[in-house]
């Protein structure tokens, strides 16, 4: 295993960030000592003081409130420093977080499409991000290539082109292009896998398996309308419950699960029954039942701290506006039900076309703080995003350890915050100025410390 050698890190990331990991890292012998570091462990809200943490080769092998020493390794002194688990996204877009739609209908290529994702995600990493979901795409060469050590990214936990119906969220055919001629090509998107169209149970169930064959780690569905869509206002449920249960039957079968794009009541009422078992977005949840059902199922609420403020996203066509307006509207109640009712809630970001917005990745942590306490929104997004992900079973790529905790036999995805983010979750806001070091999978990417 490469890693960066903490006393050289200063001249290689300038090389690291314009040529990739590869051509900057270093072999550094033996393990990795941190010293004087004050852990949140992912899971505990109280920390662990002037802990040691030592990682060897990729894994988190010690972890001690008492003094550590090891025998031919590096030494980091934390000065008093908050480490915290690498965060993890679960509601990431790879491709679509670093395009506008213009960029992804009218210009763009798929090379073109592959070097925005690869480029954008490493900027995902160096805002403290280990892992993400994506949950629509098709950024597998994206994926190939940051395991494998080429280039620096996240880990992915990829969903593949999302699978939507005729009309739906993910319909992205011109508008005369009904009806449709059978003998006339696949549009260039879903030619190329980045969106997926189906109707009808043998479709669906097709669709769903040349998904899967792709090397899905989870199945994305649309169940209702959405924000940047053309064709769906948000109230309109989509798919039937059989195309719902033939879509999980395949995903069963693969021993994982199907995630839905929905925000209505109806909508999500009829995934449950279905079988789906994330729920992205929800804003428009009016019914306790819906979330009773959610509960008594192990449904997760997948949502997105979106607001309509300053970070609010920008569309080129008023219908969208309005969506966005009516959703996010929502999403305050729909945190604070979701919460009492004490259904499962992950965080996740859903930056869209906009690559000025993708870059407040991080800021969208800080806004949890609208409904809930640091240490709930730090669990959320580490240990408890992982333990969604753990959904994927056997088709979960990273199996060697735990991901999203600072204990022994964890991944060693870990990052050196200059100051409390317990205390203070704007911290976690701003990576450039307060993250210190970053590390992902034993690999230090960066290191300020003096």
């Amino acid at each position: 295993m490469k890693r960066l050698n903490p006393k050289t890190m200063t001249a290689a990331l300038a090389v690291a960030v314009s040529v990739g990991l590869s051509a900057a890292a270093q072999d550094a012998s033996g393990p990795i000592l941190f010293t004087n570091v004050n852990v949140f462990d992912g899971v505990n809200e109280a920390l662990i003081m002037n802990a040691s943490v030592v990682v060897t080769d990729n894994l988190i092998t010690a972890v001690s409130a008492e003094p550590l020493a090891v025998a031919g390794g590096t030494v980091i002194d934390g000065g008093g420093r908050t480490m915290i688990p690498g965060m993890i996204d679960v509601h990431w877009h790879t491709y679509f977080a670093n395009l506008t739609v213009g960029q992804l209908l009218n210009s763009t290529d798929m090379g073109d499409i592959t070097i925005a994702g690869l480029l954008g995600n490493e900027q995902v990493l160096m805002r403290g991000f280990t892992t993400v979901r994506d949950i629509g795409g098709n950024p597998f060469a994206v994926k190939k290539a940051i395991d494998a050590g080429k280039f620096p990214g996240p880990r992915m936990l990829v969903a593949g082109p999302p699978l939507g119906q005729t009309g739906g969220h993910f319909d992205l055919y011109a508008y005369n292009d009904v009806p449709r001629d059978p003998s006339a090509p696949l549009p260039y998107l879903e030619r190329n896998g980045v969106v997926a169209i189906a109707d009808g149970v043998p479709d669906v169930t097709r669709k769903a398996r040349e998904i899967l064959r792709m090397g899905a780690h989870q199945i994305k569905i649309a169940g209702g309308g959405g924000v940047t869509s053309i064709y769906d206002p948000l109230d309109v449920t989509q798919y039937s419950l059989e195309e719902m249960q033939a879509i999980v039957g395949v995903a069963d079968n693969w021993n994982t699960y199907v995630a839905a794009h929905i925000f209505t009541d109806k909508a999500i009422q009829r995934a449950i029954r279905a079988g789906v078992k994330t729920i992205e977005h929800g804003n428009l949840i009016m019914e306790e039942e819906t979330l009773q059902m959610m509960k008594d199922n192990g449904v997760w609420l997948s949502a997105q701290p979106l607001i309509d403020d300053e970070d609010r996203l920008v569309f080129d066509n008023p219908t969208s506006t309005a969506k966005w307006i009516e959703a996010t509207d929502g999403t305050g109640r729909n945190y604070e039900a979701a919460k009492a009712m004490g259904v499962k809630i992950a965080f996740g970001t859903d930056m869209l076309f906009d690559p000025a917005a993708a870059a407040r990745q991080g800021k969208m942590v800080t806004k949890l703080i609208n409904w809930f306490t640091p240490y709930e929104a730090l669990k959320m997004v580490t240990s408890d995003n992982a333990e969604l992900l753990m959904l994927s079973g056997p088709r979960h790529p990273y199996q060697e350890g735990p991901l999203g905790v600072i204990a022994e036999g964890a991944y060693a995805d870990l990052i050196l915050v200059d100051g409390n983010p317990l205390e203070n979750l704007d911290l976690v806001g701003d990576a450039e100025a307060n993250f210190d070091l970053i590390m992902k999978d034993g690999v230090i990417y960066k290191n300020t410390l003096q």
